[in-house]
């Protein structure tokens, strides 16, 4: 099946794909493992789009399935922070990774490290932290690496934490009540879940793999939107991609481009009617914005500097109606008497704005 897609359909069909209308999966976990990883950049954030995406929406289950061992955070990519299934942290990070380990470790110098320092730090986390069968917070951690010689302060701590997680030594695993305990990925994440183990060390399974969870959860999407997601070069994906496109629909959108979506996608866009226009009020990092290399299939460019100012990383909470950016949004007021408040970038009915405040009250906050 070949269509054209214009840019609301494709909007649309995204909202659709990802979750945010039917709420298709039983647990967050569930959520996690279909899309391959989350974004994960900011916490509550992070565990907020995953209960979106559930039958139940409780922000509780999330955090039952971090205590479970079912979801972890790591940096399985472009060193940025993921939620993923225990079971594919390893093998996505070591897919994934070596670019960026690569690139990560040509600036330690800068920051007055060495690989000695690195390796020191690997040592004393292998032994301190099995003792505690939860995990330590990570500022315990780092006090135990500064009295081993490696300094944590001015990003040190940040440097080596994040490349003995990106090299599958160490993740982020249960709540500890204000952010998620560090463990090692041996006494934490199931057996036997390594590249080596899964895929036999091949990448070409292991990125189709990756790859049809991406296409079925982010699409319509291209190859090109792939490769920026996980950063692994096209040369690499084409192989992949020819063991799984018979698998998906395609067609091309605003370009030359092919794009690919799951089977019935188009279909059930069509029996969804007016329910993809809902107003839904997304985390700042959700996947619906940030999955993609071009963001503007749901805002203007001009709009788009409003959700990243100086477009320095940090994104806004946004108001989504219709698959589209119309303001951005925060929480307002003290514990017992929060308030919703929204800066439209054009000014909303009120129908919608009653209906926000309707989202508002039932939207999985971490904490009161």
């Amino acid at each position: 099946m070949s269509v054209s897609l214009d840019r609301r359909s494709r909007g649309r069909g995204r909202l659709l794909a990802q979750g945010l209308i039917t709420r298709p999966f039983a647990t967050p976990g569930a959520a996690v493992r279909a899309f391959g990883a989350m974004q994960g950049q900011e916490l509550p954030g992070a565990l907020a789009s995953a209960a979106l995406r559930t039958q139940e929406g409780s922000i509780g289950a999330v955090i039952a399935d971090l205590d479970a061992g079912r979801i972890v955070r790591g940096y399985p990519m472009r060193g940025t922070l993921f939620l993923m299934a225990a079971e594919d942290l390893l093998w996505v990070s070591a897919l994934c990774n070596p670019g960026t380990l690569k690139a990560a470790r040509k600036r330690r110098g800068q920051l007055g490290l060495t690989d000695a320092h690195v390796e020191r730090a690997r040592e004393v986390a292998q032994v301190v932290l099995p003792d505690h069968a939860s995990g330590l917070p990570r500022a315990e951690l780092f006090a135990h690496w500064e009295r081993a010689g490696t300094p944590t302060a001015a990003g040190c701590g940040y440097h080596v934490l994040a490349h003995l997680i990106g090299e599958g030594d160490l993740c982020f695993g249960p709540w500890n009540g204000a952010d998620q305990n560090v463990v090692t990925t041996a006494q934490w994440l199931p057996a036997g879940t390594g590249l080596d183990q899964r895929f036999n060390g091949d990448s070409v399974p292991a990125t189709a793999e990756l790859l049809r969870r991406y296409l079925s959860s982010h699409g319509p999407a291209t190859l090109r939107d792939f490769a920026w997601w996980t950063k692994l070069p096209l040369r690499d994906i084409r192989p992949a991609h020819a063991l799984v496109a018979a698998e998906f629909e395609s067609g091309t959108g605003a370009g030359t481009e092919a794009e690919y979506w799951r089977p019935g996608l188009v279909n059930d866009l069509s029996e969804a009617g007016s329910a993809v226009k809902r107003p839904l009020l997304l985390p700042g990092f959700d996947e619906f914005i940030l999955g993609y290399a071009d963001r503007l299939f749901a805002m203007t460019a001009e709009q788009h500097d409003l959700l990243v100012p100086g477009n320095n990383g940090v994104f806004g909470r946004s108001v989504v109606v219709d698959a589209q950016v119309r303001g951005l949004w925060k929480r307002a007021g003290s514990p017992g008497r929060r308030t919703l408040e929204v800066s439209a970038i054009r000014p909303l009915p009120a129908r919608t704005v009653k209906t926000l405040d309707a989202v508002f009250a039932r939207f999985p906050f971490v904490g009161p």
